[in-house]
């Protein structure tokens, strides 16, 4: 753990870090781009907050391997289109910048962008007009990494409640990622016990459309 430790210090001390978090040294008309959005958290999700995505693309460049943004409040158990009426915008015009810029500054070869969350959302509308979870149905984002972006792999049926073709399976998309990253998805680690585990199961395969 001691060397855990130092290593986390070492990177919060970094003054890569800190240029990297100092969006005053960023161009003007690229913060404009991605929208700026508010650090106040949504309820009990987090904030619609764009500089988080700029910041991450400026980790990357300071030597990042992985950067997670928690962004935004999409639990909506009511009220759920004037909700993703007024933050969905937002939301694209960030992801959007995001996706541009990683390209743009050629880093699309090395970095991979997902945009993901934990389950669907009900193609049954509650009676406060909301959508609760669903498992069946999810959807995700890929791009950069390599990858043959610009396509719909799999479909569902006119109310998004069950898949009709060429089902994906989560853990495929972790072993995407994974691959993209250099790491082999079937590898062995040890839990605190000392016994191996495998990384991801056998039959969890990165998406060949894809690669």
């Amino acid at each position: 753990m001691d060397v855990v430790y130092r290593r986390a210090f070492e990177v919060l001390t970094t003054s890569r870090v800190a240029r990297a978090l100092d969006l005053e040294r960023e161009d003007p008309r690229v913060r404009r781009r991605y929208g700026f959005g508010s650090a106040k958290h949504l309820g009990d999700g987090a904030p619609l907050w764009n500089d988080q995505l700029l910041i991450a693309r400026r980790l990357v460049e300071a030597g990042a391997r992985c950067v997670t943004v928690a962004y935004g409040f999409w639990d909506t158990h009511s009220q759920n289109f004037p909700h993703l009426k007024r933050h969905l915008p937002a939301f694209d015009q960030g992801i959007a910048a995001l996706i541009e810029d990683i390209y743009a500054r050629g880093l699309d070869r090395d970095v991979s962008v997902v945009v993901w969350g934990e389950f669907g959302r009900t193609p049954k509308i509650n009676k406060a007009a909301g959508r609760d979870h669903w498992a069946p149905v999810n959807g995700a984002l890929l791009a950069g990494g390599g990858m043959r972006v610009g396509q719909v792999i799999g479909a569902t049926d006119r109310l998004g409640g069950s898949v009709t073709s060429h089902p994906i399976h989560y853990q495929d998309v972790l072993a995407t990622v994974y691959h993209n990253l250099g790491i082999d998805p079937h590898a062995f680690i040890q839990d605190k016990s000392g016994r191996p585990m495998m990384i991801l199961p056998g039959t969890a395969r990165p998406i060949a459309e894809l690669l």
